[in-house]
Protein backbone atom coordinates (compact mmCIF):
# COMPACT_ATOMS: atom_id res chain seq x y z
CA UNK A 1 0.00 0.00 0.00
CA UNK A 2 1.18 3.54 -0.96
CA UNK A 3 0.73 6.65 1.35
CA UNK A 4 -1.47 9.11 -0.59
CA UNK A 5 -1.68 12.47 0.93
CA UNK A 6 -4.49 14.22 1.87
CA UNK A 7 -5.44 17.91 1.78
CA UNK A 8 -8.22 17.40 3.98
CA UNK A 9 -6.11 16.57 7.33
CA UNK A 10 -3.59 19.38 6.56
CA UNK A 11 -6.71 21.70 7.55
CA UNK A 12 -6.82 20.11 10.73
CA UNK A 13 -3.50 20.45 11.23
CA UNK A 14 -3.79 24.64 10.41
CA UNK A 15 -6.34 25.04 12.60
CA UNK A 16 -4.80 23.48 15.97
CA UNK A 17 -1.18 25.14 15.06
CA UNK A 18 -3.93 28.48 14.77
CA UNK A 19 -5.16 27.51 17.94
CA UNK A 20 -1.57 27.36 19.16
CA UNK A 21 -0.28 30.50 17.83
CA UNK A 22 -2.96 31.99 19.71
CA UNK A 23 -1.74 30.88 23.09
CA UNK A 24 1.72 31.99 21.87
CA UNK A 25 0.19 35.87 21.42
CA UNK A 26 -1.51 35.49 25.15
CA UNK A 27 2.38 34.86 26.51
CA UNK A 28 3.73 37.09 24.65
CA UNK A 29 1.68 39.58 26.50
CA UNK A 30 2.22 38.24 29.92
CA UNK A 31 6.10 37.75 29.59
CA UNK A 32 7.98 40.81 30.65
CA UNK A 33 11.11 39.02 32.87
CA UNK A 34 13.98 36.78 31.64
CA UNK A 35 12.21 34.23 34.97
CA UNK A 36 8.60 34.33 33.21
CA UNK A 37 10.24 33.57 29.66
CA UNK A 38 12.95 30.60 30.88
CA UNK A 39 10.60 29.28 34.14
CA UNK A 40 6.89 30.48 33.43
CA UNK A 41 7.06 32.82 36.79
CA UNK A 42 7.13 29.30 38.83
CA UNK A 43 3.36 29.65 38.45
CA UNK A 44 2.60 26.36 37.13
CA UNK A 45 -0.26 24.11 38.39
CA UNK A 46 -0.38 20.16 38.25
CA UNK A 47 -2.60 19.71 35.38
CA UNK A 48 -0.22 22.13 33.36
CA UNK A 49 3.36 20.66 34.82
CA UNK A 50 1.41 17.30 33.66
CA UNK A 51 1.09 18.02 30.36
CA UNK A 52 3.63 19.53 29.52
CA UNK A 53 6.19 17.19 30.64
CA UNK A 54 4.50 14.77 28.46
CA UNK A 55 4.52 16.56 25.43
CA UNK A 56 8.35 17.41 25.91
CA UNK A 57 9.15 14.41 26.41
CA UNK A 58 7.04 12.74 24.01
CA UNK A 59 7.68 15.06 21.17
CA UNK A 60 9.36 13.83 17.48
CA UNK A 61 11.44 11.70 19.62
CA UNK A 62 8.48 9.66 20.18
CA UNK A 63 5.94 10.08 16.99
CA UNK A 64 8.58 10.36 14.21
CA UNK A 65 11.69 8.82 16.29
CA UNK A 66 11.88 6.30 19.32
CA UNK A 67 9.78 3.49 19.85
CA UNK A 68 8.20 4.57 16.95
CA UNK A 69 11.14 3.63 14.72
CA UNK A 70 11.68 0.91 16.66
CA UNK A 71 9.08 -0.40 16.51
CA UNK A 72 8.66 -0.68 12.46
CA UNK A 73 12.44 -1.44 11.88
CA UNK A 74 13.79 -3.62 14.61
CA UNK A 75 10.17 -5.19 16.10
CA UNK A 76 7.02 -4.40 18.71
CA UNK A 77 8.15 -5.39 22.29
CA UNK A 78 11.88 -4.04 22.28
CA UNK A 79 10.06 -0.41 21.13
CA UNK A 80 7.96 -0.95 24.44
CA UNK A 81 10.51 -2.23 26.44
CA UNK A 82 12.17 0.84 25.39
CA UNK A 83 9.51 2.45 26.61
CA UNK A 84 10.41 1.55 30.26
CA UNK A 85 13.44 3.76 30.04
CA UNK A 86 10.94 6.51 30.38
CA UNK A 87 9.23 5.55 33.65
CA UNK A 88 11.86 4.55 35.27
CA UNK A 89 13.60 7.95 35.17
CA UNK A 90 10.46 9.68 35.89
CA UNK A 91 10.05 7.39 39.24
CA UNK A 92 13.74 8.62 40.06
CA UNK A 93 12.76 12.24 39.45
CA UNK A 94 9.83 12.15 41.62
CA UNK A 95 12.02 10.92 44.44
CA UNK A 96 14.63 13.77 43.51
CA UNK A 97 12.05 16.55 42.92
CA UNK A 98 12.15 17.74 46.42
CA UNK A 99 15.99 18.57 46.17
CA UNK A 100 16.04 20.19 42.44
CA UNK A 101 12.78 22.64 44.06
CA UNK A 102 14.81 23.20 46.70
CA UNK A 103 18.25 23.80 44.38
CA UNK A 104 16.57 27.46 43.44
CA UNK A 105 18.70 27.22 40.04
CA UNK A 106 17.35 27.78 36.45
CA UNK A 107 19.67 25.87 34.97
CA UNK A 108 21.83 22.80 34.76
CA UNK A 109 24.81 24.40 34.22
CA UNK A 110 24.21 26.70 37.38
CA UNK A 111 23.85 23.44 39.68
CA UNK A 112 27.11 22.06 37.78
CA UNK A 113 28.76 25.54 38.78
CA UNK A 114 27.22 25.27 42.21
CA UNK A 115 29.32 22.11 43.06
CA UNK A 116 32.01 21.87 40.22
CA UNK A 117 33.09 25.25 39.77
CA UNK A 118 33.45 27.42 36.39
CA UNK A 119 34.55 25.07 34.38
CA UNK A 120 31.34 22.25 35.36
CA UNK A 121 29.34 25.74 33.98
CA UNK A 122 31.26 25.96 30.75
CA UNK A 123 31.46 21.77 30.37
CA UNK A 124 27.83 21.53 30.87
CA UNK A 125 26.11 24.50 28.77
CA UNK A 126 28.20 23.55 25.61
CA UNK A 127 27.34 20.14 26.23
CA UNK A 128 23.74 20.61 26.40
CA UNK A 129 23.57 23.45 23.49
CA UNK A 130 24.89 20.81 21.33
CA UNK A 131 22.68 17.92 21.97
CA UNK A 132 19.73 20.58 22.03
CA UNK A 133 20.17 21.72 18.44
CA UNK A 134 20.61 18.14 17.81
CA UNK A 135 16.78 17.35 19.32
CA UNK A 136 15.67 20.27 17.81
CA UNK A 137 16.58 19.57 14.44
CA UNK A 138 14.48 16.47 14.35
CA UNK A 139 11.76 18.16 15.53
CA UNK A 140 11.74 19.78 12.29
CA UNK A 141 12.07 17.29 9.83
CA UNK A 142 9.25 15.42 11.86
CA UNK A 143 7.13 18.20 11.13
CA UNK A 144 8.36 17.96 7.98
CA UNK A 145 7.05 14.47 7.13
CA UNK A 146 3.59 15.92 8.53
CA UNK A 147 3.23 18.53 5.80
CA UNK A 148 4.76 15.69 3.45
CA UNK A 149 1.72 13.73 4.02
CA UNK A 150 -0.73 16.43 4.31
CA UNK A 151 0.16 18.69 1.39
CA UNK A 152 2.51 16.62 -0.97
CA UNK A 153 5.08 18.87 -0.49
CA UNK A 154 8.77 17.58 -0.02
CA UNK A 155 10.14 16.45 3.02
CA UNK A 156 12.91 19.21 2.81
CA UNK A 157 10.14 21.57 1.82
CA UNK A 158 8.23 20.98 4.92
CA UNK A 159 11.35 21.14 7.65
CA UNK A 160 11.88 24.44 6.68
CA UNK A 161 8.16 25.61 7.23
CA UNK A 162 8.37 23.95 10.05
CA UNK A 163 11.39 25.74 11.28
CA UNK A 164 10.06 28.98 10.77
CA UNK A 165 6.98 28.05 12.94
CA UNK A 166 8.87 26.63 15.76
CA UNK A 167 11.23 29.25 16.00
CA UNK A 168 8.11 31.95 15.51
CA UNK A 169 6.45 30.19 18.72
CA UNK A 170 9.56 29.97 21.25
CA UNK A 171 10.31 33.63 20.79
CA UNK A 172 6.91 34.83 21.35
CA UNK A 173 6.56 33.69 24.91
CA UNK A 174 9.31 31.52 26.12
CA UNK A 175 8.19 28.71 28.64
CA UNK A 176 4.59 30.47 29.31
CA UNK A 177 3.31 30.09 25.95
CA UNK A 178 5.04 26.46 25.54
CA UNK A 179 3.52 24.81 28.61
CA UNK A 180 0.32 26.05 28.20
CA UNK A 181 0.26 24.58 24.07
CA UNK A 182 2.03 21.52 26.11
CA UNK A 183 -0.89 20.82 28.19
CA UNK A 184 -3.20 21.25 25.36
CA UNK A 185 -1.47 18.61 22.63
CA UNK A 186 -0.82 16.29 25.52
CA UNK A 187 -4.27 15.40 26.52
CA UNK A 188 -5.47 15.51 22.96
CA UNK A 189 -3.06 13.19 21.74
CA UNK A 190 -3.80 10.88 24.75
CA UNK A 191 -7.42 10.94 23.25
CA UNK A 192 -6.23 10.65 19.62
CA UNK A 193 -4.16 7.43 20.49
CA UNK A 194 -7.04 5.92 22.33
CA UNK A 195 -9.42 6.36 18.96
CA UNK A 196 -7.13 5.83 16.50
CA UNK A 197 -5.56 2.62 17.56
CA UNK A 198 -9.08 -0.02 16.57
CA UNK A 199 -9.34 2.04 13.01
CA UNK A 200 -5.50 1.58 12.62
CA UNK A 201 -6.43 -2.35 13.49
CA UNK A 202 -9.22 -2.83 11.59
CA UNK A 203 -7.47 -1.32 8.45
CA UNK A 204 -4.92 -3.49 8.60
CA UNK A 205 -6.64 -6.50 8.88
CA UNK A 206 -6.32 -7.59 12.74
CA UNK A 207 -3.72 -8.85 14.69
CA UNK A 208 -3.63 -12.03 12.81
CA UNK A 209 -3.01 -10.29 9.39
CA UNK A 210 -0.29 -7.66 10.64
CA UNK A 211 1.75 -10.86 12.41
CA UNK A 212 1.62 -12.64 8.55
CA UNK A 213 2.68 -9.08 6.91
CA UNK A 214 6.00 -8.18 9.12
CA UNK A 215 9.21 -9.90 9.40
CA UNK A 216 8.87 -12.48 11.68
CA UNK A 217 11.54 -11.12 13.96
CA UNK A 218 9.50 -8.40 15.11
CA UNK A 219 7.33 -10.46 17.63
CA UNK A 220 10.55 -11.78 19.22
CA UNK A 221 11.18 -10.27 22.82
CA UNK A 222 13.87 -8.18 21.43
CA UNK A 223 13.23 -8.05 17.40
CA UNK A 224 16.26 -8.30 15.58
CA UNK A 225 18.22 -6.77 17.97
CA UNK A 226 21.20 -8.38 20.19
CA UNK A 227 20.65 -7.29 23.99
CA UNK A 228 23.62 -4.67 23.18
CA UNK A 229 22.06 -3.13 20.73
CA UNK A 230 19.14 -3.07 22.47
CA UNK A 231 20.69 -1.16 25.09
CA UNK A 232 22.51 1.05 22.91
CA UNK A 233 18.62 2.44 22.09
CA UNK A 234 17.57 1.74 26.03
CA UNK A 235 20.48 3.30 27.95
CA UNK A 236 20.61 7.05 25.85
CA UNK A 237 16.99 7.53 26.57
CA UNK A 238 17.07 6.70 30.32
CA UNK A 239 19.92 8.61 31.20
CA UNK A 240 18.99 12.07 29.03
CA UNK A 241 15.71 11.72 30.72
CA UNK A 242 17.37 11.71 34.40
CA UNK A 243 18.87 14.86 33.40
CA UNK A 244 17.10 16.51 31.13
CA UNK A 245 17.29 20.61 31.83
CA UNK A 246 13.92 20.99 30.13
CA UNK A 247 12.81 18.36 32.98
CA UNK A 248 14.45 20.00 35.64
CA UNK A 249 12.97 23.50 34.33
CA UNK A 250 9.23 22.28 34.77
CA UNK A 251 9.61 20.54 37.84
CA UNK A 252 11.14 24.01 39.62
CA UNK A 253 8.30 26.05 37.40
CA UNK A 254 5.90 24.37 39.37
CA UNK A 255 3.76 26.73 41.96
CA UNK A 256 4.33 24.02 44.61
CA UNK A 257 5.76 20.91 46.01
CA UNK A 258 2.30 18.90 46.09
CA UNK A 259 1.48 19.97 42.84
CA UNK A 260 4.61 19.21 41.02
CA UNK A 261 4.35 15.82 42.96
CA UNK A 262 0.70 15.08 41.14
CA UNK A 263 2.14 16.44 38.21
CA UNK A 264 4.77 13.70 37.99
CA UNK A 265 1.98 11.51 38.57
CA UNK A 266 0.26 12.52 35.67
CA UNK A 267 3.15 12.66 33.45
CA UNK A 268 4.30 8.50 34.74
CA UNK A 269 0.37 7.86 33.49
CA UNK A 270 0.63 9.77 30.31
CA UNK A 271 3.87 8.27 29.35
CA UNK A 272 2.63 5.01 29.93
CA UNK A 273 -0.24 4.58 27.47
CA UNK A 274 1.80 6.70 24.53
CA UNK A 275 4.49 4.48 24.77
CA UNK A 276 2.36 1.52 24.62
CA UNK A 277 0.26 2.41 22.32
CA UNK A 278 2.43 4.26 19.37
CA UNK A 279 4.51 1.07 19.16
CA UNK A 280 1.45 -1.00 18.59
CA UNK A 281 0.27 1.89 15.90
CA UNK A 282 3.56 1.67 14.15
CA UNK A 283 3.90 -2.17 13.94
CA UNK A 284 0.47 -2.40 12.35
CA UNK A 285 2.00 0.70 9.92
CA UNK A 286 5.02 -2.16 8.78
CA UNK A 287 2.09 -4.40 8.02
CA UNK A 288 0.41 -1.74 5.58
CA UNK A 289 3.22 -0.20 4.57
CA UNK A 290 6.20 -2.33 4.52
CA UNK A 291 8.84 0.61 2.25
CA UNK A 292 8.26 3.57 4.68
CA UNK A 293 10.93 5.18 6.09
CA UNK A 294 10.54 4.49 9.61
CA UNK A 295 9.69 8.12 10.87
CA UNK A 296 6.29 8.00 9.15
CA UNK A 297 5.33 4.50 10.43
CA UNK A 298 2.79 6.66 12.91
CA UNK A 299 1.78 9.16 10.38
CA UNK A 300 1.35 7.34 7.57
CA UNK A 301 -1.81 5.39 9.40
CA UNK A 302 -3.42 8.70 9.82
CA UNK A 303 -4.02 8.37 6.22
CA UNK A 304 -5.88 5.11 6.65
CA UNK A 305 -8.75 6.09 9.10
CA UNK A 306 -11.27 8.05 9.08
CA UNK A 307 -10.57 11.85 8.22
CA UNK A 308 -11.64 13.07 11.86
CA UNK A 309 -9.55 10.38 13.78
CA UNK A 310 -6.60 11.26 11.43
CA UNK A 311 -6.74 14.72 11.65
CA UNK A 312 -6.97 15.02 15.45
CA UNK A 313 -4.02 12.33 16.12
CA UNK A 314 -2.15 14.54 13.30
CA UNK A 315 -2.34 17.73 14.91
CA UNK A 316 -2.01 16.29 18.28
CA UNK A 317 1.41 15.34 16.76
CA UNK A 318 2.20 17.80 14.73
CA UNK A 319 1.63 20.06 18.44
CA UNK A 320 3.93 17.29 20.52
CA UNK A 321 6.63 17.81 17.29
CA UNK A 322 6.27 21.98 17.37
CA UNK A 323 5.90 22.05 21.40
CA UNK A 324 9.29 19.55 22.24
CA UNK A 325 11.27 21.96 19.54
CA UNK A 326 10.29 25.26 21.16
CA UNK A 327 11.12 23.70 24.32
CA UNK A 328 14.43 22.31 23.69
CA UNK A 329 15.70 25.56 21.49
CA UNK A 330 14.12 27.75 24.24
CA UNK A 331 16.73 25.58 26.98
CA UNK A 332 19.48 25.60 24.78
CA UNK A 333 19.05 29.39 24.10
CA UNK A 334 18.57 30.16 27.89
CA UNK A 335 22.19 28.09 28.62
CA UNK A 336 23.96 30.58 26.39
CA UNK A 337 22.19 33.96 27.63
CA UNK A 338 21.76 33.32 31.41
CA UNK A 339 24.87 30.87 31.66
CA UNK A 340 27.35 32.16 29.45
CA UNK A 341 26.16 35.48 28.69
CA UNK A 342 25.14 36.87 32.30
CA UNK A 343 26.81 34.23 34.34
CA UNK A 344 30.24 34.61 33.30
CA UNK A 345 30.54 37.41 30.15
CA UNK A 346 28.66 39.81 31.42
CA UNK A 347 27.34 39.68 34.97
CA UNK A 348 25.72 43.28 35.65
CA UNK A 349 23.66 42.02 32.61
CA UNK A 350 19.89 43.75 33.03
CA UNK A 351 16.82 41.41 32.70
CA UNK A 352 15.87 42.86 29.93
CA UNK A 353 19.24 42.58 27.86
CA UNK A 354 18.97 38.86 28.37
CA UNK A 355 15.12 38.55 28.23
CA UNK A 356 15.77 39.64 24.41
CA UNK A 357 19.39 38.17 24.14
CA UNK A 358 17.44 34.49 25.13
CA UNK A 359 14.85 35.84 22.10
CA UNK A 360 17.53 36.11 19.66
CA UNK A 361 19.52 33.20 20.41
CA UNK A 362 16.02 31.15 19.73
CA UNK A 363 16.26 31.86 16.25
CA UNK A 364 20.30 31.57 15.51
CA UNK A 365 20.17 28.58 17.13
CA UNK A 366 17.06 27.00 15.22
CA UNK A 367 18.22 28.49 12.04
CA UNK A 368 21.95 26.04 12.81
CA UNK A 369 19.21 23.11 13.95
CA UNK A 370 18.33 23.17 10.15
CA UNK A 371 21.61 23.23 8.48
CA UNK A 372 22.63 20.26 11.29
CA UNK A 373 19.57 18.51 10.42
CA UNK A 374 20.36 18.00 6.72
CA UNK A 375 23.38 15.93 7.04
CA UNK A 376 21.68 13.01 9.66
CA UNK A 377 20.16 10.43 7.46
CA UNK A 378 17.22 9.46 9.73
CA UNK A 379 15.86 11.12 13.37
CA UNK A 380 16.66 7.52 15.16
CA UNK A 381 20.02 8.49 14.37
CA UNK A 382 20.30 12.12 15.39
CA UNK A 383 17.87 11.43 18.72
CA UNK A 384 20.99 8.48 19.93
CA UNK A 385 23.38 10.51 19.27
CA UNK A 386 21.88 13.83 20.80
CA UNK A 387 20.98 11.94 23.57
CA UNK A 388 24.26 9.59 24.51
CA UNK A 389 25.97 13.15 24.32
CA UNK A 390 24.04 14.58 27.15
CA UNK A 391 23.57 11.09 29.02
CA UNK A 392 27.14 10.69 29.13
CA UNK A 393 28.85 13.90 29.75
CA UNK A 394 25.51 15.63 32.09
CA UNK A 395 23.68 12.85 33.68
CA UNK A 396 26.45 11.05 35.52
CA UNK A 397 27.90 14.18 37.27
CA UNK A 398 24.80 15.53 38.03
CA UNK A 399 23.40 12.83 39.72
CA UNK A 400 26.95 13.08 41.63
CA UNK A 401 25.64 16.14 43.19
CA UNK A 402 22.41 14.43 44.37
CA UNK A 403 23.49 11.31 45.29
CA UNK A 404 27.22 11.88 46.33
CA UNK A 405 26.66 14.67 48.76
CA UNK A 406 30.15 15.38 50.76
CA UNK A 407 32.10 12.73 48.77
CA UNK A 408 32.11 14.35 45.16
CA UNK A 409 34.65 16.28 44.66
CA UNK A 410 35.73 19.02 41.93
CA UNK A 411 38.32 16.55 40.46
CA UNK A 412 36.05 13.85 40.54
CA UNK A 413 33.51 15.29 38.77
CA UNK A 414 35.35 17.13 36.08
CA UNK A 415 37.36 14.41 35.06
CA UNK A 416 34.41 12.16 34.42
CA UNK A 417 32.82 15.15 32.43
CA UNK A 418 35.00 15.77 30.13
CA UNK A 419 36.09 11.86 29.87
CA UNK A 420 32.14 11.31 29.20
CA UNK A 421 31.92 13.94 26.68
CA UNK A 422 35.16 12.95 24.43
CA UNK A 423 34.20 9.49 24.42
CA UNK A 424 30.84 10.18 23.60
CA UNK A 425 31.93 12.06 20.28
CA UNK A 426 34.67 9.91 18.98
CA UNK A 427 33.88 6.54 19.99
CA UNK A 428 31.52 6.45 17.09
CA UNK A 429 32.95 8.70 14.36
CA UNK A 430 36.63 8.50 15.21
CA UNK A 431 36.77 4.96 16.90
CA UNK A 432 34.42 3.49 14.51
CA UNK A 433 32.53 1.52 17.56
CA UNK A 434 34.79 -0.88 18.17
CA UNK A 435 33.59 -4.13 18.77
CA UNK A 436 30.65 -2.65 17.19
CA UNK A 437 29.75 -1.24 20.90
CA UNK A 438 27.54 1.85 21.27
CA UNK A 439 29.49 4.76 22.39
CA UNK A 440 26.82 5.37 25.75
CA UNK A 441 27.78 1.90 26.64
CA UNK A 442 31.03 2.79 27.25
CA UNK A 443 31.10 6.41 27.70
CA UNK A 444 28.44 6.72 30.50
CA UNK A 445 29.53 3.76 32.84
CA UNK A 446 33.49 5.20 32.08
CA UNK A 447 32.29 8.82 33.27
CA UNK A 448 30.16 7.46 36.50
CA UNK A 449 33.16 5.40 37.46
CA UNK A 450 35.72 8.15 36.92
CA UNK A 451 33.59 9.95 38.88
CA UNK A 452 33.48 8.07 41.75
CA UNK A 453 36.90 6.44 42.36
CA UNK A 454 38.75 9.58 41.25
CA UNK A 455 36.57 11.61 43.62
CA UNK A 456 37.84 8.90 46.73
CA UNK A 457 41.45 9.64 45.71
CA UNK A 458 40.66 13.65 45.75
CA UNK A 459 38.38 13.66 48.89
CA UNK A 460 39.49 15.99 51.51
CA UNK A 461 41.41 18.40 48.97
CA UNK A 462 38.50 19.67 46.53
CA UNK A 463 35.79 18.74 48.40
CA UNK A 464 32.31 20.60 46.89
CA UNK A 465 30.00 21.68 49.16
CA UNK A 466 27.06 19.56 50.00
CA UNK A 467 23.20 19.81 48.20
CA UNK A 468 20.87 21.65 49.67
CA UNK A 469 18.19 19.42 51.29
Amino acid sequence: MAVETDITLFYVVAAYLCVMLGVGIWAYKKTDSAEDFMVAGRSLGAVIIAGTLMATWMGSGTVTGGSNSISYEHGLWPAILFGSAALLGIGILKILAPRIRRFNKITIPEMMEEELGWEGRVISLLIIAFAYVGIVSYQFIGFGFVLNVTTGVSVTHGTLIATVIIITLAAMGGLMSVAYTDAISAFLMLCGLFVALPYVFVEAGGWQNIAQNVPESHLNPLGDLSFIQFMGFWAPFFLLILADQNMYQRIIAGETDEGTNRGLIGWFIGVTVGMTIIPVIALASRAMFPNLDPGMALIATTTVVPTWVGGILLAAASAFIITTGSSYLLSASTNLSHDLYQGMINPDASDNSVFWLTRLLVVGLGIFAFVLGEYFPTILEIQMYSYTAYGAAITPALLAIFLMRKRLTKTGGLTGMTVGAILSITWDTVLNSPLGVDAVIVAAPTAALLIVTVSYFTEGRTATKPVQG
